[in-house]
């Protein structure tokens, strides 16, 4: 399987894109913003709202019951719609309501693509966990909950008049009783270490039970070198191998010969460490400074998302991230030889997942992985306009391979920039401009302002419409980027979208040139950082 990016609605892309028990592992951490007053989610809607809007960094859930029915108009989905509507009467429309209808029928499109042997991690707040719960008792099954993971992610919070919240939840089932399980460990902690204590060969050791409760059973209730196990216990162990351990001498005798009961020697050095608990205290979140940091509010640890990678799936397994956002379980499931699908219904977290695959492993889309959703064409591309001016701005400054403008109030006209390398090894731009609507041979004059003012090499100008004769002359008056061969480039070029999407024709650079690499990560950080005048 080829790797992809799908950019559109999960439950569509699922539904149609994604087969049957295709799928080893799931991790998804949907939207929803724990910094939401508690009261506010379940404040009643006074009118039928249309649609769930998503966007990249906040979320809000609208009631629509026309949407609920349509969701769970389907024979399969019956006792999921009886918990639906049993919640309804208790919620209401209110915006936890909406939120749940958003997030079961895409919690029963997961169970469909699971493999048998696959499992689900849900990332939550505590403010939905239980009613997410219950959803994924009727969808997976009650008896297929594993875990309700704690992950302290903070180590204090400030709250008026309640416990400061520092925990998220991750609630772990599986498609089956037979499911992968790589079992995690983790270092022990001071106490347990206290423990240990060195025997005279200098090795670190401590002591284990050799017997174990046995009321009502007759289960290892016989005498081994005359020990005998009270009448509630039994030797958990065979006879052969407590003699196999005995003559290893990892067996303690009291004083008269015999064995101890609690005698067990478990030594420090064979043990690969304390086997991992639902509680994870020992992830830190991300902090402020962290060079991982990728201005993602909900952005969450590579370190977590790694650990539940490996223990719930081995290399060449297919990972799946439904609401991938800037991206982490794609890139620690490339980082640990995983294949991966990840999906998210806005452009700007497609970008992003473009910017930290190319940063971090230099991998290239339609030659490494596939987007799919993204526009092919000029039509599409109109849609994408007509549905996300800021989303069609942030797709066409990639297809010109820039970095976009940060989404901050004045532009003064810079959409983007294209940096790339000249022959002497100096950073230079590109300023770029997009335009989804009418256009006039002013816009071209004003352009060649921005890019006057802005010191660029040279101006990209990118279209959907028609570009204007006018445009054209203004563009040619700009004049011209002389490489220091000689040959002379315009410095203000148009393209349109059909002219970069269907022609091939891209933005002209000098010949010997190069687009910066790693242009990623690091330029959206520098960027940000005001170091490439953006």
């Amino acid at each position: 399987m080829r790797n992809k990016l799908f950019y559109g609605d999960n439950l569509v892309v699922m539904r149609e894109n994604i087969s049957d028990e295709s799928i080893d592992l799931v991790y998804l951490d949907p939207p929803f913003n724990s910094a939401r007053n508690y009261n506010v989610l379940f404040k009643q809607t006074k009118k039928d709202e249309n649609q769930a809007q998503i966007t990249a960094f906040e979320d809000t859930w609208r009631w629509s019951r026309r949407h609920y029915l349509e969701f769970f108009d389907h024979p399969g989905n019956a006792r999921l719609f009886d918990l639906m509507e049993a919640l309804y009467k208790i919620l209401g429309q209110s915006d936890m309501m909406a939120y749940l209808v958003m997030m079961a029928p895409r919690l029963m499109e997961l169970h469909r693509v699971l493999k048998p042997t696959g499992s689900l991690y849900l990332h939550c707040d505590p403010v939905a966990s239980h009613y997410l719960k219950i959803i994924l008792d009727v969808v997976f099954g009650a008896t297929r909950f594993r875990n309700e993971i704690t992950w302290k992610r903070t180590s204090s919070h400030n709250t008026a008049r309640r416990y400061g919240n520092v925990s998220d939840t991750i609630l772990f089932y599986t498609k089956s009783d037979n499911y992968i399980w790589n079992p995690v460990y983790t270092d022990y902690s001071e106490e347990q270490l206290s423990r240990y204590k060195q025997d005279e060969d200098e090795r670190w050791y401590r002591c284990d039970d050799l017997t174990a409760e046995r009321t009502g059973s007759n289960s290892g209730k016989f005498e081994w070198r005359g020990t005998m196990p009270p009448s509630s216990r039994g030797w958990g162990y065979t006879i052969e191998q407590l003699e196999t351990w005995f003559a290893e001498g990892r067996i303690l005798l009291k004083k008269d010969g015999t064995p101890r009961m609690d005698g067990l020697k478990v030594y420090l050095d064979d043990s690969p460490g304390q086997p991992l608990q639902n509680v994870w205290i020992d992830i830190q979140r991300i902090g402020n400074t962290s060079a991982e940091r990728m201005g993602y509010p909900t952005q969450k640890p590579l370190a977590l998302i790694e650990r539940i990678i490996k223990a719930s799936s081995n290399p060449g397994d297919i990972i799946l991230d439904p609401f991938c956002g800037c991206g982490t379980a794609v890139v620690a499931a490339e980082k640990l030889g995983r294949k991966w699908i990840g999906m998210d219904i806005t452009f700007i977290a497609i970008d992003l997942m473009i910017s930290r695959l190319a940063n971090d492993f230099e991998l290239k889309r339609k030659q490494d992985y596939d987007i799919i959703g993204d526009p092919k064409d000029a039509y599409s591309a109109r849609k994408l306009f007509e549905q996300s001016p800021k989303q069609f701005e942030i797709w066409a400054v990639g297809l010109a391979s820039g970095v976009p403008q940060p989404d901050k109030v004045g532009d003064k006209g810079i959409d983007g920039k294209v940096f790339f390398r000249d022959l002497e090894d100096n950073l230079q731009s590109a300023v770029c401009q997009v335009k989804g609507g009418h256009l006039t041979p002013s816009a071209i004059r004003d352009f060649s302002h921005v890019v006057e003012r802005e010191k660029a090499a040279m101006g990209f100008f990118i279209c959907l419409d028609t570009p204007t004769k006018g445009m054209y002359n203004e563009a040619d008056e700009t004049g011209f980027f002389t490489a220091p061969s000689g040959r002379k480039i315009p410095k203000l070029q148009i393209r349109t979208i059909k002219e970069l999407l269907e022609d091939n024709k891209e933005f002209d650079f000098p010949q010997g040139y190069s687009l910066k690499s790693g242009s990623g990560k690091k330029l959206v950080k520098e960027r940000d950082q005001g170091k490439l005048g953006l």
